[in-house]
């Protein structure tokens, strides 16, 4: 990826345009992280939608940057990504994941220790209106602790970045022809052999690891075990 920010004044500015733009849009900024190459962002659109507010930050902030740096074209590589929050559990595990990017880059031991992300507004009074939907869902001391918790989230993995190839639906009824399952939840009973070739079945017909994990009740990790153990499509496996 292309490094967006060079030095402070950078971060500086995107913020200020970001800023500008959620006043003007209207929208709610729940988190966000700036790191050096890409951008993290949990809003909820409120009048505009999500193309034209990024839309409005990119050529604002694009057109300072070239101007800056004496340079020409797009500055972000690719288009944005984005997927809904359905619920407040999710909505939590959002705000986490996009607070321990910076961590779980190397770049910090803890989420408090690196400047550019919403994470030590949360405990600056006044600062951070939009934090208080997310602090009533839980509070300071507990959302401290919730940061610390190990955990494997993972919010628009790259399965999520691609079409889903497999509804929820389709996953019920390939689970239930395959294995007589009545719920596709209760795979999670099966004697581990079973089990394991029923993630794989799932995964072969186009399911993400986060799809899998939300309709079974098994943790990404052990999917993602499951995934990288399974023997090549056509071979044996290994004893």
């Amino acid at each position: 990826m292309q490094r967006i920010f060079e030095e402070q004044a950078d971060y500086e500015k995107f913020m200020s345009t970001l800023l500008k733009y959620k006043k003007e849009c209207g929208f709610a900024l729940y988190a966000w992280c700036l790191m050096s190459n890409h951008i993290h962002l949990l809003l909820k659109e409120k009048t505009d939608p999500l193309c034209v507010i990024f839309q409005k930050i990119n050529t604002s902030f694009v057109k300072w940057y070239n101007l800056k740096y004496e340079r020409r074209g797009h500055l972000f590589q690719e288009r944005y990504f984005s997927e809904p929050v359905e619920d407040a559990v999710y909505l939590l595990r959002a705000v986490r994941y996009v607070h321990l990017n910076p961590v779980k880059g190397g770049l910090c031991k803890t989420p408090d220790a690196y400047r550019y992300s919403s994470y030590a507004n949360y405990f600056l009074s006044g600062r951070y209106k939009d934090s208080d939907m997310i602090l009533g869902l839980m509070r300071k001391d507990d959302f401290e602790q919730y940061h610390r918790e190990k955990n494997d989230d993972i919010c628009l993995d790259i399965d999520n970045c691609i079409p889903q190839k497999l509804t929820d639906e389709e996953a019920s009824q390939l689970i239930s022809m395959s294995f007589g399952c009545e719920r596709i939840s209760q795979i999670q009973q099966m004697p581990y052999a079973m089990r394991n070739q029923a993630v794989i079945q799932l995964l072969q017909a186009g399911g993400s690891l986060r799809q899998i994990s939300r309709l079974t009740g098994i943790s990404i990790r052990v999917i993602r075990n499951i995934k990288e153990n399974a023997a090549p499509e056509g071979s044996a496996p290994v004893p």
